[in-house]
C-alpha cells in the first residue's frame, strides 16, 4: 500500500520540484517569495492535481484482477491452509 501512496505524493510534488529546479538552473533565488507568485503556484497546483488524478485513474484501471475472476478466500483443505487466490 505504501508504493501507490508514494507514487501519488511524488507526482503531486513533481511540478513544484521541476519549477524549483528551473529557478535554480537559471541562477534565480529559489527561496525568494517574489519568484513564487500566486499565479505560478496555482498553475503548479492544478498541474499537480491533474497528474495525481491521472495516475490514480491509470492505477485503478490497470491494477487488480482480470474481468470475470472471483476471489476464493483462504481456507483449510485436508487440514492444510490454502491461501486466498483469484480464479474462475
Amino acid at each position: 500500500m505504501i508504493r501507490p501512496i508514494a507514487i501519488e505524493v511524488a507526482l503531486f510534488f513533481a511540478p513544484f520540484a521541476a519549477y524549483a529546479a528551473y529557478l535554480w538552473l537559471t541562477k534565480t533565488p529559489v527561496f525568494d517569495q517574489q519568484h513564487w507568485p500566486i499565479r505560478v503556484l496555482s498553475s503548479l497546483a492544478i498541474t499537480a492535481l491533474v497528474l495525481t488524478a491521472g495516475a490514480f485513474i491509470l492505477m485503478v484501471h490497470f491494477a487488480g484482477a482480470p474481468v470475470g475472476s472471483d476471489y476464493v478466500p483462504a481456507h483449510m483443505e485436508d487440514g492444510k491452509f490454502v491461501p486466498g487466490r483469484l480464479g474462475p
